[in-house]
């Protein structure tokens, strides 16, 4: 049909120039060029009337002449952006064993690396021969001054019975009871010097501060075992208790506007398997650190077999949430000097088109880019095929 077309305008044309030099006649090319243009324009109105019914009677060719390509329906519903964070479950109660007093050498181990423990039991003995031997001098001395005591108070009861009978001198009275009130105090003095010895004696009892089962176990008998050897990472003994476990992680500081006491929080150990721990945080740190530019938060957690002190976790902590929000794959959007913009399908007069359509963009998430405006639940989005199209091509869904 085109071909058609450029012959019988090229025919017209050169009859219009054949005449137009036979005749010389300005007025007469004037009306012959007016005569070609009304003929031309009634040539395009048949030409898009035959174009448009061979389109609707050429299905095959009207396919192959459209795009191929893939929609997919807006997401529509809640929008949440979590911070990504490192972070370890710790227990809440954890105990390094350590002795009362200045420590000693091991004398004996009670426990081994895994077991159960309750609060106050006995996890090991220090050498107590000196304290021992204190301790029975200090009670054979209570013992002896006891006596005296019993002795002194005898006379001193039997010298006021007889001058209560005027018999015998007031100062024999007075004598024997200074002796009294002198002996009492030396045997309060001792007495406080066997309750220092027996304190003494227990010290070399260390006995565990909380319940829990013996997680780190690196003393041995004949060791001295002091409350600094006792702190040293690697060096003691250890008590964790998981029934009480908790995610602690660092925040940047960045975020300080964006994290609050009582934010929800998932906490997800990979290991383990299972789905993320929902909690809050309920421990912020009132300050931010120096060195690391970050601050404290903590999160409780349910006890759970499979969770363990010092496990590595990400914590997810949420920042921003929208219900009733749109959104669509990230990798949807292109950018041009206009802004962010994607392809929506169209249906015009049962014909698919692609139409693009101006965004404004909110958050961004796992791969999910929220729509703030220009896109309404429901609408169609291209979701492949989309980098070659332009506004108005007729596009066929796979």
């Amino acid at each position: 049909m085109n071909r058609f077309y450029f012959i019988l305008l090229a025919t017209l044309l050169l009859a219009a120039c054949g005449g137009s030099e036979q005749s010389g006649d300005l007025t007469k090319l004037q009306s012959q060029l007016a005569e070609l243009k009304k003929k031309k324009s009634s040539l395009d109105t048949d030409i898009r009337a035959l174009e448009a019914q061979i389109a609707k009677l050429d299905t095959a060719g009207a396919r192959q002449a459209s795009k191929l390509v893939s929609v997919d329906s807006v997401r529509y519903g809640t929008f949440n952006h979590y911070i990504d964070l490192q972070g370890k479950i710790e227990a809440e109660g954890m105990a390094y064993v350590a002795p009362s007093g200045m420590g000693g050498q091991i004398k004996a181990v009670y426990v081994k690396l895994g077991t159960p423990v309750s609060k106050g039991q006995m996890i090991l003995k220090l050498d107590d021969v000196i304290a021992q031997q204190q301790l029975t001098a200090a009670r054979q001395q209570s013992g002896q001054l006891k006596t005296r005591l019993a002795q002194a108070q005898t006379i001193y009861e039997r010298y006021q019975n007889l001058w209560k009978q005027n018999i015998g001198a007031e100062i024999q009275v007075i004598n024997a009871k200074a002796d009294v009130d002198a002996l009492a105090a030396q045997l309060r003095a001792v007495e406080a010097q066997v309750g220092m010895a027996e304190e003494q004696v227990n010290m070399t009892n260390v006995r565990a501060a909380i319940s829990g089962i013996i997680d780190e176990m690196n003393v041995k008998v004949g060791e001295f075992f002091s409350p600094q050897s006792a702190a040293t990472p690697g060096a003691g003994i250890r008590i964790v208790n998981n029934s009480q476990l908790k995610a602690v992680t660092y925040v940047p500081d960045n975020y300080v506007a964006r994290v609050r006491k009582g934010d929800p929080v998932k906490v997800l150990v990979n290991e383990i398997g299972k789905e993320a721990f929902d909690s809050r945080i309920n421990v912020m740190s009132a300050s931010i650190n120096a060195n690391t530019r970050s601050f404290v938060v903590e999160a409780p957690l349910f006890a759970d077999p499979l969770l363990r002190a010092n496990q590595t976790a990400v914590v997810k902590i949420l920042d921003y949430n929208a219900d009733n929000a749109v959104s669509v794959p990230v990798n949807l959007l292109q950018s041009d000097e206009k802004g962010k913009y994607l392809f929506v399908a169209e249906n015009v007069k049962g014909q698919w088109v692609a139409r693009r359509r101006i965004v404004q963009p909110g958050q961004v998430y796992e791969g999910w880019q929220e729509i703030l405006s220009g896109l309404k639940a429901g609408e169609r989005v291209v979701t492949d095929g989309y980098q070659s199209l332009y506004d108005g091509q007729s596009i066929r869904t796979f």
